[in-house]
């Protein structure tokens, strides 16, 4: 017989019949024994529509094979089974998802039984059902970023290729042109054709080490010790120069020891960085370049304009692909430049920083050598 209990505090029975939790006894072949009154409340049952009856007759199909090939067979072999999942039927058959826990009581005095704990899951269930569709979504996200990204690489190195025979062709024609006899107005649009083209090139390499670069070739380097490098950069400004009449560009030049780098790439590197200067930078104020080599072979390169100071969100994205400035009216290009010139970067084990504070922007390449001293 149940001892009184304390005053103020509930009863075992009380306990057992309005616990926070569902609460069967079975017999060992699944017939409910007993139950308590929170389990009869989800179901919307009386009491007696479920003492007596198998607890399988108020499992949905699907819970029920787990139940006969799945949770019995644990429970006889280890004793207990946790947090099982199920959906009962109610009253209504409408689901109640629900986590089983289960311990087995073998003969003893009394003949075996298993005891239940049941628990509403339906918070769980829907949670788990966002998580899962939440990863779906993102796995078909990323299927096609994947995708788009491919066929915008491969787009694009076809495009590259493309370009450069007609482009080739317009460039040998305003040579041609050039030696011909013209007027002093003609002679200007020839340069300025020439400019023209000599950019169109610049944009496809750039698109052409891009694609290489995603597509697995990386940037190609052909690396000398090289004492070229004052002559070869003087011939990048003064490309940009004669392309750019109306912008100033101030460049200094240190570099009487020679460096080790490919001449080429270096040129391309800092071609992408004067271009980045003059298109984003104040129209009525110098670019400046200068380059510097130690006894050591060390280069330092740093490009500097006046202008809008860069946002530091954008600072976070400035060298990847496809971004582009949004500096007064300017929309040209790929947003490929900056991108190639910090791939150049680190193909030379080199770093590529960038500063932005007060109106004045710099970008700065440091080239350590890696002779021996």
């Amino acid at each position: 017989m149940t001892r009184p209990a304390a005053t103020g505090l509930p009863t075992p029975d009380d306990l057992f019949e309005n616990a926070p939790c569902g609460y069967l006894v079975l017999s060992e072949d699944g017939t409910i024994r007993m139950v308590n009154g929170t389990f009869c409340r989800w179901l919307s049952c009386a009491r007696a529509e479920l003492v007596g009856k198998r607890i399988a007759a108020r499992l949905s199909v699907s819970s029920r094979i787990a139940y006969e090939t799945h949770f019995m067979p644990l429970l006889r072999l280890g004793g207990a089974s946790h947090e099982i999942s199920f959906d009962f039927l109610d009253a209504g058959g409408g689901a109640f998802p629900a986590s089983v826990s289960a311990l087995f009581c073998p003969a003893g005095e009394q003949e075996s039984s298993i005891r239940l704990t049941v628990f509403p899951a339906v918070q769980r269930r829907r949670y788990e059902r966002g998580l899962l569709e939440a990863r779906e979504a993102s796995e078909v996200a990323r299927h096609s970023e994947l995708e788009t990204g491919k066929l915008r690489e491969q787009f694009v190195a076809v495009l590259g290729h493309d370009l450069r025979n007609p482009l080739a062709a317009v460039s040998a024609g305003v040579r041609a042109l050039s030696r011909e006899g013209t007027t002093e107005r003609g002679a200007r649009v020839l340069v300025l054709m020439e400019g023209s083209v000599q950019r169109m090139f610049g944009l496809i390499e750039n698109i052409l080490d891009f694609a290489r670069a995603r597509l697995g070739g990386g940037i190609v380097l052909t690396q000398c010790i090289t004492d070229q490098l004052p002559a070869i950069l003087s011939q990048v400004v003064d490309e940009l120069r004669a392309t750019n009449p109306d912008r100033v560009i101030d460049a200094t030049f240190d570099l009487r020891t020679p460096v080790e780098c490919d001449p080429s790439r270096i040129a391309q590197l800092v071609s992408n960085l004067l271009g980045n200067a003059i298109s984003h930078g104040a129209t009525d104020r110098p670019v400046r370049l200068s380059a510097v080599s130690t006894a050591s072979g060390d280069l330092t390169v740093i490009v500097t304009n006046e202008g809008p100071t860069i946002p530091p969100d954008a600072m976070d994205r400035l060298f990847e692909p496809f971004v582009r400035g949004a500096s007064s009216g300017y929309s040209e290009g790929l947003g490929l430049g900056l991108h190639i010139a910090s791939e150049i970067a680190k193909a030379h084990d080199a770093v590529l920083d960038v500063t932005s504070e007060d109106g004045v922007t710099s970008f700065r390449l440091r080239l350590s050598s890696v002779r021996a001293s």
